[in-house]
């Protein structure tokens, strides 16, 4: 995705920590961000925690109370500190640093920790009728925008000449993507091998929760089936990978998905990284998220259902 990163004033971030946390900040442990600025801090208090600031947004309050939830019954996410805060022209938000942990499991049970982790956040995650609104999706997940285009905003892609293989990928996938599905569920779209931490096979940490949304289950299982790594957490899934994952996912839940959902799953993978590959081809860099290979396939999988191993 995109880089966003958000100058902020030290100033205003030292007077909302002392506001909102009631100490402000000592010392600085690490910067990042793409479409935040992610900011860890030691206050002088002593405590260590994670600011967040990004543009506002009502699904940012949501996004924080779906995690506050998960954290209070018992899934492995960051303690929310403060609610949703204006800071400067943005909004933030605050939890607790968890530091440590490896970005991968055992490579030999890579895809059944992946898909045993997200089964459990499913398991846990509230209710979408006890939740305020959690749209829209960001735009790598928001295959259902509404728009004429294929492509959802703010990026116009659509209007970016070439890359007619991803576009007929997407395109393909977001109409299998229609054809059905079942109630919505709270789940998390991006779940990249960068965002969790594992203690040997033990997961330790799951990050980034402004990737929340409400969807049907077999597409947020698709995306992350798609997303997640057993190698390196600058690679994506292979197709045997997402396959060993909705394999994992079934037993962790109990139930196999039936064809219709693998449709929706296999479909909705494509999807994502279709979207991130017309991106990359739209900034002039190298597509890393698809190959038109491997689109066909999992085009095929989608369409014809998957071969069991």
């Amino acid at each position: 995705m995109p880089p966003h990163t958000r100058a902020v004033d030290p100033g205003h971030l030292a007077q909302w920590c002392g506001d909102h946390l009631g100490s402000p900040p000592a010392g600085e442990l690490f910067r990042s961000g793409f479409l935040s600025t992610v900011i860890g801090l030691r206050l002088a208090d002593g405590r260590e925690v994670v600011v967040k600031i990004r543009p506002d947004s009502p699904r940012v309050a949501a996004c924080v109370e779906v995690q506050r939830r998960l954290f209070l019954a018992g899934y492995p996410c960051p303690r929310p500190l403060t609610g949703a805060a204006p800071l400067g022209g943005d909004v933030a938000t605050a939890e607790a640093y968890v530091p440590g942990g490896a970005t991968l499991p055992s490579a030999d049970h890579a895809a059944t920790a992946f898909a045993e982790a997200f089964a459990w956040l499913i398991r846990l995650a509230p209710a979408p009728d006890e939740m305020p609104a959690l749209g829209p999706a960001p735009s790598w997940a928001n295959w259902d925008h509404g728009g004429d285009e294929l492509w959802p905003g703010p990026e116009d892609l659509d209007g970016v000449p070439g890359g007619a293989w991803i576009d007929d990928a997407g395109r393909r996938a977001r109409d299998l993507l229609r054809d059905g599905g079942s109630d919505a569920v709270i789940g998390h779209c991006d779940w990249l091998a960068g965002n969790l931490r594992w203690s040997g096979d033990t997961l330790l940490v799951v990050h980034d929760w402004d990737s929340v949304i409400m969807e049907d289950e077999a597409v947020l299982v698709g995306f992350a089936a798609a997303l997640y790594s057993t190698v390196s957490a600058d690679e994506l899934a292979t197709v045997e990978d997402t396959q060993r994952f909705l394999e994992a996912y079934g037993r962790a839940r109990g139930r196999e998905f039936g064809a219709g959902e693998l449709r929706r799953s296999w479909a909705a993978g494509v999807w994502t990284r279709a979207y991130d590959a017309k991106f990359q081809h739209a900034a002039g860099r190298p597509v890393t998220s698809l190959s038109e290979e491997e689109a066909r396939e999992r085009l095929r999988r989608a369409e014809e259902g998957p071969q069991k191993r």
